[in-house]
């Protein structure tokens, strides 16, 4: 009898001990110029912070393959001998410029990754824009079809000099994606990944649906909208991001590839998805192609919905979506 009592009460303490490790975890971080946040929950808070540490491990390793302020990045190794050779690429880094060049047919080139041969002369801390001569000598350069890829050996080329790409429109949306399948792999099971705009979410909160804002454009202390949500991603383009004024303009991050200048329609654009990478590139094309146009391609993508804040405050939804009443 004593036996069974105190096994019983060996394993009582044992599930009160387990219970007691089980935890959120959350940690916030510095990365691909904006803040990073991982919010987990697993049985064990120990393995939970491991697993955050392993987001932010594969966010640093992106950020060192795909920035193009890193010298000795792929990407910078590209735009610095593209134009006169072929530059084998890793396999990894290949696979999303070539689904970056798709979404630019599927855009009809709102989303262009040669934006930077423009977007290079923009310094936002320093309220520096490029000039019309500078305009001029380098707007021929952005466009996506000066990008030559070769599937056989992995390699791109730039058929023009001067071309510059820049994967900023896509890649913190393949980053939340890839720490998700990370923590899918080491079992957590519900998670929010972060990295600026851009959100992607495994499961729910414990039995309730993550509850997500998106921000006022003009009010960074208000929330325009909160979504219920669960296992998706979203991602929020917006004006408000990186920006400056000069004469009541507003000169910010989100380029017209054919103009090379901000565009002005549009306040922020958000896109609601299964896929992180794809809705970090729509927010940037709907954003750029207007509330009309950038529905309308919305609309041509079944598992994709958007809401688009218009220069004037105005909501507008995805034929998807129902306004609050």
């Amino acid at each position: 009898m004593l036996q069974v009592t105190l096994v019983t009460v060996l394993v009582a303490i044992s599930i009160i001990s387990s219970a007691s490790q089980a935890a959120w975890v959350g940690e916030a971080q510095s990365h691909m110029g904006t803040e990073v946040s991982v919010y987990l929950w697993h049985e064990d808070a120990k393995v939970g912070e491991q697993a955050a540490a392993a987001v932010f491990a594969e966010v640093v390793r992106i950020e060192a393959m795909m920035s193009t302020y890193i010298e000795d990045s792929q990407i910078s190794d590209i735009n610095r001998g593209a134009a006169e050779n072929p530059v084998l690429t890793g396999g990894e880094l290949f696979q999303l410029i070539l689904q970056s060049l798709d979404i630019s047919m599927l855009t009809r080139g709102a989303f262009d990754i040669t934006y930077d041969s423009v977007g290079q002369h923009y310094d936002f801390r320093e309220r520096l824009r490029p000039d019309e001569a500078t305009l001029a000598t380098e707007l021929p350069r952005i466009d996506y079809r000066l990008v030559e890829t070769d599937r056989s050996n992995g390699s791109v080329f730039f058929r023009q000099p001067g071309v510059r790409i820049n994967l900023g429109g896509i890649a913190k949306g393949y980053a939340v994606e890839r720490a998700i399948r990370i923590l899918q792999r080491l079992g957590v099971r519900h998670a929010r990944v972060t990295a600026g705009g851009d959100t992607r979410l495994l499961g729910d909160r414990l039995g309730r649906p993550w509850m997500i804002g998106i921000q006022n454009p003009r009010d960074d202390q208000e929330v325009a909208l909160t979504i219920p949500m669960e296992n998706e991603a979203i991602s929020t383009s917006g004006d408000y991001e990186r920006f400056f004024l000069e004469d009541d303009a507003r000169y910010h991050h989100i380029i017209v590839p054919e103009t090379g200048k901000p565009a002005g329609a549009v306040r922020s654009a958000t896109i609601i998805g299964p896929d992180a990478v794809m809705t970090d590139a729509l927010s940037t094309s709907v954003f750029v192609m207007g509330v009309d146009q950038g529905l309308r391609l919305i609309a041509t993508l079944p598992d994709y919905e958007g809401i688009v804040i218009d220069d004037n405050g105005e909501m507008f939804y995805s034929d998807g979506l129902r306004p609050p009443n």
